[in-house]
């Protein structure tokens, strides 16, 4: 089932977070990332509400997916993660790499000034997987441990009224 959360991050480029500022509000935006496993890096600027805000709480919540013709081909994430800048200079530029080589677009652009930027980790506690090829509303959970080790508990169907099976539409 890890290996499914993997997949799903490679298949993806763009995640929505969610921080939460000083003032308890929650603040969500959308953020290209590259992984390395369940590893998840991202860059913000220094400057910004998502690094004030990770500065004061590292809980982050983290959604990934994207639009769909057919609900049985839903394949998603949802993650509560931790998130931490990363200050070693090598591993800095080790995840600078792997957003430019799994985002080639970024390549355009000047490499992300250490002053200006923050190149940010966020390791995941629980990821909700949702597989909807399943049944809609099917979602598998891992809870990930220290070295990336995930236990997975067992399989969720939600009912949200729609059915449980997939008919063809014309």
């Amino acid at each position: 089932m890890k290996q499914k959360a993997v997949d799903i991050l490679a298949e993806n480029r763009l995640m929505a977070i969610a921080t939460l500022g000083a003032d308890g509000w929650p603040h969500n935006t959308f953020v290209g990332y590259a992984n390395d496993d369940l590893q998840i890096y991202f860059v913000v600027s220094r400057q910004g509400q998502k690094f004030a805000n990770i500065a004061h709480d590292e809980r982050v919540s983290i959604v990934i997916g994207r639009d769909f013709h057919n609900p049985s081909s839903i394949r998603a994430l949802t993650i509560a993660a931790r998130a931490s800048e990363v200050r070693d200079p090598r591993q800095r530029d080790r995840a600078i790499d792997m957003l430019l080589h799994q985002r080639p677009g970024l390549k355009r652009l000047e490499r992300p000034n250490p002053e200006n930027s923050a190149v940010m980790r966020a390791s995941p506690h629980t990821i909700t997987i949702l597989d909807y090829s399943k049944g809609f509303g099917h979602s598998d959970v891992l809870t990930v441990g220290p070295g990336g080790l995930a236990t997975m508990t067992p399989a969720r169907d939600d009912d949200w009224g729609y059915g449980a099976t997939f008919k063809p539409v014309s």
